[in-house]
């Protein structure tokens, strides 16, 4: 299996929506984007299924070695070896893929987050430099792409985090920011015990509601000349847009279930939104 082959595969395995996006890319763009995903992917997954943190701690040691290895074009893990050839191409910075790694890194040291503030730092290092990335890969003319594809990547994340409420839950994890369950009067011993309420709804709702002016505070900033470079990403804020809205209709039943779209219909979304971009 090639190194291509082998991130095509990790992409695949994962159901993620973005992989629909990836299909109307050209085949160079379509390879670098595909080993940057299988990248972010094989580092949460040293994190996700640890089951002893120093070891995970190690690993991750080892992806940062592996990174540096790359830049001095000497990687040995198949993802490596596929990213390497887009890296100069694209531009990609050691310091921001160092940053993912980092952020996977967060989640052995905090299960809690005080407030939004420190929601945003953990987005930023997980899901904000991702954009970036991935932005650069898509092309741009103007640097305001940047801080859109930014703003874009903290909205996907603020839709995980609301699509994932139970299982994060069932990992010992909230993402959730401690005042706001308070402000709700919700405990965190509500969501370890799955227990739906009204008061969670209410909470889930105002989680929803800051995504989606995430989402429209992201797509102001993206520049008319480089819309259709970026329709990638378009495409990606449509199904997680559309995530959001199916998750709300059915009341925020999130604590003991995944919501989810249809392989079809994301492709329907997806292609939809490249026609109109």
């Amino acid at each position: 299996m090639s190194p291509d082959e082998y991130c095509q595969q990790k992409t695949l395995q994962s159901g993620s929506s973005f992989y629909y996006s990836f299909l109307f890319l050209p085949p160079e763009r379509r390879r670098a984007i595909t080993a940057l995903y299988a990248f972010c992917r094989e580092v949460d997954d040293t994190v996700d299924d640890a089951t002893d943190s120093s070891v995970a701690r190690i690993k991750l040691a080892w992806w940062r070695t592996e990174v540096s290895s790359m830049y001095k074009g000497t990687p040995t893990h198949p993802v490596t070896q596929a990213l390497k050839p887009h890296v100069e191409v694209y531009k990609l910075e050691e310091k921001h893929l160092l940053a993912i790694v980092d952020g996977m890194e967060m989640d052995l040291d905090q299960s809690r987050y005080l407030d939004y503030a420190g929601l945003q730092r953990y987005c930023w290092h997980v899901a904000g430099v991702v954009g970036i990335l991935s932005a650069s890969i898509f092309g741009y003319t103007n640097p305001q792409t940047l801080a859109y594809a930014e703003k874009l990547g903290l909205a996907f994340q603020l839709t995980n985090i609301i699509r994932d409420v139970g299982e994060d839950a069932r990992k010992g994890r909230i993402y959730l920011p401690v005042n706001e369950l308070q402000q709700f009067n919700v405990t965190a011993a509500d969501l370890l015990n799955a227990r739906h309420s009204e008061k969670f709804e209410a909470l889930m709702r105002f989680q929803t509601e800051r995504a989606q002016r995430t989402y429209d505070e992201a797509l102001a900033l993206l520049p008319k000349e480089d819309r259709r470079a970026q329709r990638p990403g378009l495409m990606m804020a449509a199904i997680y847009r559309t995530l959001l809205d199916e998750i709300q209709r059915d009341g925020f039943h999130v604590l003991t279930q995944r919501i989810s779209l249809t392989p079809l219909r994301k492709l329907w979304l997806a292609w939809k939104t490249y026609v109109r971009a």
